[in-house]
């Protein structure tokens, strides 16, 4: 019986040894899974202080954005004033020599090239003069101060002007101040 329990006792030595083997393998599982989950919360952590610095400097880019915006805006007229002060120069030059020659004509002539130079800077920037004698009456650029009988242009053709209208780019800035036609009492 002693050889029984020595033959029961050799069969369950190599149980232990593959539970031990099991018991090694599960806590080397565990650890190479506690390395895997440590490295994984550095990557995380790695991660979120990359998106901190990231949110951080969209943060200051947008305020930077937002001041310079800013700034452009306040002082965006500065080139268009700029280009419209020789014109002040020009129309001042002109009432000097008007008032030294007592030309009219020298005076009209200076006058004509400062409004010239004018509507040249006015062009440069998008602005244009609306072409409106002769032309069918528009709502949408002219206002019209009165109507005038004719029988020589026909009926709601633009006759005078009295004030010029201006667009800015694709924009009314100012309508026409006109004289419309229409036809006259004994002709309709």
């Amino acid at each position: 019986m002693a050889a029984k329990e020595k033959k029961e006792v050799e069969p369950s030595a190599p149980e232990e040894t593959e539970e031990k083997q099991e018991e090694e393998n599960l806590r080397e599982g565990e650890e190479d899974m506690a390395a895997a989950l440590e490295e994984a919360r550095n990557k995380l952590q790695e991660s979120e202080d990359r998106i901190l610095r990231l949110a951080a400097d969209f943060e200051n880019t947008k305020k930077r954005l937002e001041r310079e915006r800013e700034i452009s805006l306040k002082y965006a007229e500065e080139n268009i004033l700029k280009e419209l002060l020789p014109g002040i120069d020009n129309i001042e030059r002109a009432m000097d020599q008007g008032k030294d020659a007592n030309n009219i004509a020298s005076l009209l002539e200076g006058v004509e090239l400062t409004r010239d130079g004018l509507l040249a800077t006015l062009k440069k920037y998008g602005v244009k003069a609306i072409e409106s004698i002769g032309q069918p009456f528009d709502p949408n650029i002219h206002e019209a101060l009165a109507m005038e009988e004719t029988e020589e242009i026909e009926p709601n053709m633009v006759l005078r002007e009295f004030q010029k209208g201006y667009l800015y780019k694709d924009r009314l800035l100012r309508p026409a101040k006109v004289i419309v036609s229409k036809p006259t009492e004994s002709g309709a």
